[in-house]
């Protein structure tokens, strides 16, 4: 029985693949290791959506390679796809397996290249480009399971190397968006987390054309599992129907992670955000109007090249007076191959440091918040299998993104239960107390 390990870099998708090409490695009868040593096979899922990301990827191909002479080095991932040669120079024995190839990854190692022959082809933003689907749901080790129903991005901001890495916008069938998530519901999964590249863009390349609410809308009616989460959504995707799924019926949960960027017009030309300001603050009050209690979590970029002191202050500004949830924050990083990589002057990084202080700092404050809002409240939670390492209680995820600590109860855990929250320390750790929990 021949051994694996798989190091995955980045985002959710990249954990999702990870776990999907590890699953049909275990179908097919390897055995995964939690450690590198001696292993037969390593694979390395890469990330590239900043310059430090793209060095960590290749830092970690070197260091498996140097750990591993004798193991077989198989390397994917976005910053595989953006510098595949960068990756070979590491060592002539690592083979490089472009985006599309991911899901065949298993079987080109076990039934070998005769049946299956990788060959490195770059992103494909042609109209005959696919989406990739593993076959069967994919769930790792989740207590709430990831389905990547989009994968590609058209929109090509100037600082975002991800167009290039994964191609164009492309969709999971409906039919097999539903088969994943109705297995998923079988196997006991309560959430189901809807994520992609660009999830909003679901179904726009399919036949008929479909969108991402209308896809809700029939996981509603159909209802496979208990509730279902966007991982990420645009501000000018957000209409009154995709709110609707989120109200205490739905099965949407009010929770919606949104990218602002920059709260300036100028910065937003530049990143070629298709948005104003003043539209994402519309958006988030109709949000905060309709939902009163829903979780908001918003991304932040600061220190793009030429943003102002002015121009960070008015990103500030608009974040200070909206009622988000969290933030996350994130420097510029300039990345070759993209146009913002060009773009001067640059902010200097001691003052972009400063300025990701700031907001962290008020992303604290909107936090604390938004949990004071809630005390009190009846929530409905979804309780993780694991316990937290630190204090040995169990964690209920609810439906508006709060991290509520219960205490233990085996007979919890993985299930739909009613909670209510009584104290938050002061590092914003929040603990609650079940009183009704649902079969």
């Amino acid at each position: 029985m021949k051994t694996f390990y798989i190091k995955t870099l980045g985002c959710k998708v990249n954990q999702y693949e990870s776990d999907g090409v590890a699953a049909r490695l275990e179908d097919k009868g390897m055995i995964r290791a939690e450690k590198a040593t001696s292993c037969d096979v390593c694979i390395i899922n890469t990330c590239a959506v900043t310059s430090r990301a793209g060095m960590q990827s290749r830092q970690a191909v070197r260091k498996l390679a140097r750990d591993n002479p004798g193991a077989r080095i198989i390397v994917t991932g976005c910053h595989a796809q953006t510098d595949p040669q960068g990756i070979q120079n590491i060592g002539h024995t690592i083979e490089v397996v472009c985006h599309r190839d991911k899901t065949c990854i298993a079987d080109h190692l076990i039934d070998g290249p005769d049946l299956f022959p990788l060959v490195f082809t770059p992103a494909d933003h042609s109209a005959d480009n696919q989406f990739h689907a593993f076959e069967k749901p994919v769930h790792g080790d989740m207590t709430r399971a990831y389905l990547k129903i989009q994968d590609g991005c058209d929109a090509f901001c100037t600082y975002c190397i991800v167009p290039y890495a994964r191609g164009s916008s492309v969709s999971m069938p409906e039919d097999m968006v539903f088969h994943h998530i109705k297995e998923l519901g079988r196997k006991g999964f309560q959430e189901v987390i809807l994520t992609g590249i660009h999830a909003g863009m679901y179904g726009r390349d399919l036949t008929p054309p479909s969108s991402l609410v209308r896809l809700v809308e029939t996981i509603q009616k159909k209802k496979p599992v208990h509730r279902i989460r966007l991982s990420s959504i645009e501000p000018n995707e957000i209409d009154d129907r995709l709110l609707a799924l989120a109200t205490p019926f739905g099965i949407l949960c009010d929770h919606f992670h949104i990218p602002l960027q920059s709260g300036d017009d100028v910065i937003l030309q530049k990143m070629k955000r298709p948005y104003t300001a003043g539209f994402f603050s519309e958006t988030i009050l109709r949000i905060h109007e309709k939902l009163p209690f829903a979780g908001i979590g918003v991304d932040v970029l600061t220190g793009f090249p030429t943003e102002t002191d002015r121009q960070f202050e008015n990103t500030f500004d608009v974040i200070r007076q909206l009622p988000v949830s969290y933030l996350h924050v994130f420097p510029f990083s300039p990345r070759r191959g993209t146009p913002a990589f060009h773009y001067s002057p640059k902010i200097d990084n001691t003052v972009i440091k400063e300025r990701c202080s700031r907001m962290r700092e008020l992303g604290a404050q909107k936090r604390a918040s938004f949990i004071q809002a809630n005390m009190g409240r009846c929530l409905e939670g979804v309780v993780h299998h694991t316990e937290d390492a630190h204090t040995g209680r169990l964690t209920a995820v609810t439906t508006n993104y709060l991290h509520v600590q219960l205490e233990k109860n085996d007979h919890l855990k993985g299930k739909i239960v009613d909670l209510i929250y009584e104290q938050c320390d002061s590092d914003l750790h929040i603990f609650g107390k079940i009183y009704n929990p649902l079969s």
